[in-house]
């Protein structure tokens, strides 16, 4: 099993979000994932009550997320996804503990940057697979990618941290999308937003299989 973690002590830079399109995009009765809401503002579950299917199903932690992990293990849950909290709190450190890989959506901005110290620290600490996801960027011109996502990418570089190479824009179908409760890719499958969240997934993928020691590389390690 496979669990992966939503983490950012930064408010706003789209945890909730992304475990919504990827969750979405990934569940399917022949490869079962659960979510676990561990935010308080209940954003995660807001959006599945919109969803009205019970699918993926949800669970809400406060303080742990173990005993559920554990219990989705022995029912053969492939996919964990939680979405955590904007702090360093018990529940968080105990997300992480348990996490096959930890993913840091960071916006392109000087403070959510600076914000994900914290959590890469608490990464490195429990020596856990990380990478951050740049977030809520300016779309591409000319497939080059905004002149403020470079200047993240290089600050992110003296945090030695790896940086996955795409990035997530701000579009308006991501926010449509879980207006309905549903993913980018059931929204409009052959949209842009769609496009981007399937490329994160990929590479997420190829990194739980390298983390698993079915590879050997990941954009835990480098750029995906």
């Amino acid at each position: 099993m496979n669990v992966i973690v939503f983490a950012s002590r930064k408010g706003g830079s789209g945890k909730s979000t992304l475990t919504a399109h990827l969750a979405a995009q990934v569940h399917k009765a022949s490869r079962p994932c659960l979510l676990i809401d561990a935010d308080p503002q209940g954003s995660l579950t807001l959006w599945h009550k919109l969803r009205g299917t019970n699918e993926p199903p949800l669970r809400t932690a406060t303080r742990s997320v173990s005993d559920i992990v554990a219990a989705a293990k022995r029912d053969g849950v492939e996919w964990v996804f939680v979405d955590t909290p904007p702090n360093l709190s018990a529940v968080v450190d105990d997300a992480i503990r348990n996490a096959t890989m930890v993913i840091i959506p960071a916006r392109p901005g000087v403070f959510d940057v600076n914000a994900v110290q914290d959590t890469i620290q608490t990464c490195r600490s429990h020596r856990k697979p990380y990478a951050v996801v740049l977030n809520g960027a300016p779309a591409l011109r000319d497939e080059v990618e905004s002149r403020i996502v470079t200047i993240a990418r290089d600050a992110l570089a003296k945090f030695k941290a790896p940086v996955w190479g795409g990035q997530i824009t701000n579009r308006a179908d991501l926010l449509m999308a879980l207006g309905e409760g549903q993913g980018a890719r059931e929204y409009a499958a052959e949209g842009r937003a769609a496009y981007e969240v399937n490329r994160l997934w990929a590479a997420i993928e190829r990194s739980v299989k390298a983390i698993r020691g079915a590879g050997n590389s990941g954009m835990h390690k480098q750029a995906a």
